[in-house]
């Protein structure tokens, strides 16, 4: 059996795939499994990383603005149907996988021509462009949230599944999380803040951050941070400006990613980060309270919808990102810290929201589809 998963992009997008095809795997020991991304995104990294073959093609978002750039990333992404097409002929799958993002345009279409079967899973609350372009064709629509169902009615099937992680809600002992928090390089004695911006940074969330640590106002709480690759080197040099090391900060822990989150989520007290699906999925899971900062969009405030979900029930504080800098970051922490009883709450909130079994309730549909 062959299966082939199109995932680009940002973790959000390759992560729920990479642990699709690992409960493939695990039931079936003798699956290929391939993916297909792009040549710029995370999963040239995380893809070989996890074990798996990774193929390429050229695949872009398409924006509703009219302009030079643009254009030449609509052709380029007519290249890539091309490209899919070519790979789906020679690898002949049994079965075509969508982690959503643009790439799946191209991937899933080339397969439903082929009259491959084909699954998509939409981890957002709301559905993106090419899943709802997709959903008349596509044989199943595995959805994260109630709310992303309700927006899919014509699609052939939608099934409520969750989003899969690698995260898994296991209770250290206080032994082992203190062993935990030593080998970060923290202590017990004071909660821990985790705060990221997603796989790619978030200027926005690390600005604020930033000014915290150069104002030394982290005097009451620790903080694990990950500014992102592409920007931990801004945040380095900032911070030798005024004679601090970034691997020396009092009271924080400052690394350019995080590849394991299960670890340090589940020493964390609060997690502050932008509000991606899988960062939803994982907050629930661990029963965690969070500060919120959506990514703002100008088409479909998905991120917005996302948090929303454990706003509601009292799980998270939501701040919208043109509202955000270091004196309402502050404020929020410190107001969370002080009363342990509401952060309590809030984490046993968060976890009402988690779908058990989600890479089983995916794999009946994978069996159910071949």
């Amino acid at each position: 059996m062959k299966v082939i998963i199109a995932a680009a992009g940002t973790a959000g997008h390759i992560n729920p795939g990479i642990a699709i095809a690992n409960k493939i795997k695990e039931e079936n020991p003798k699956v290929e499994i391939v993916f297909i991304g792009t040549l710029r995104g995370l999963e040239n990294d995380l893809v070989p990383r996890a074990g798996y073959r990774l193929e390429t093609i050229e695949a872009y978002g398409i924006q509703k603005k009219i302009n030079l750039q643009n254009i030449k990333n609509f052709c380029k992404t007519l290249k890539g149907f091309k490209e899919a097409k070519k790979i789906i002929e020679k690898e002949k799958p049994d079965l075509v996988i969508g982690t959503g993002g643009y790439i799946c345009g191209a991937v899933l279409s080339a397969a439903q021509k082929a009259k491959i079967p084909t699954m998509l899973h939409e981890s957002n609350a709301y559905p993106g462009l090419a899943v709802k372009l997709l959903k008349k064709k596509t044989d199943v629509i595995m959805v994260a949230f109630e709310d992303a169902k309700t927006r899919l009615k014509k699609a052939k099937r939608v099934v409520v599944t969750g989003t899969p992680t690698k995260i898994r809600n296991i209770e250290l002992t206080g032994e082992e999380k203190e062993e935990q928090i030593k080998k970060v390089g923290l202590n017990s004695n004071l909660p821990i803040v985790l705060i990221f911006g997603g796989s790619q940074g978030a200027k926005s969330i690390n600005d604020a951050t930033l000014e915290l640590i150069k104002n030394n106002l982290n005097k009451d709480y620790q903080i694990i941070w990950a500014p992102g690759k592409n920007q931990y080197d801004i945040v380095k040099s900032e911070l030798e400006k005024i004679n601090i090391n970034i691997n020396n900060v009092k009271n924080a822990r400052i690394l350019p990613y995080i590849y394991d989150m299960q670890e340090v989520m589940t020493i964390s007290d609060i997690v502050i980060a932008r509000s991606g699906a899988l960062t939803i999925t994982e907050i629930a899971i661990l029963g965690k309270p969070s500060i919120l900062i959506p990514l703002p969009s100008r088409n479909a405030n998905r991120q917005e919808d996302n948090a929303r979900v454990l706003e509601k029930i009292g799980a998270a504080k939501v701040i919208l990102n043109n509202d955000l800098n270091s004196t309402k970051l502050q404020e929020s922490i410190l107001e969370m810290i002080k009363n342990k009883e509401k952060l309590k709450q809030m984490g046993k909130m968060a976890r009402t929201i988690a779908i058990e079994n989600v890479e089983e309730r995916i794999y009946e549909e994978v069996k159910r589809l071949i």
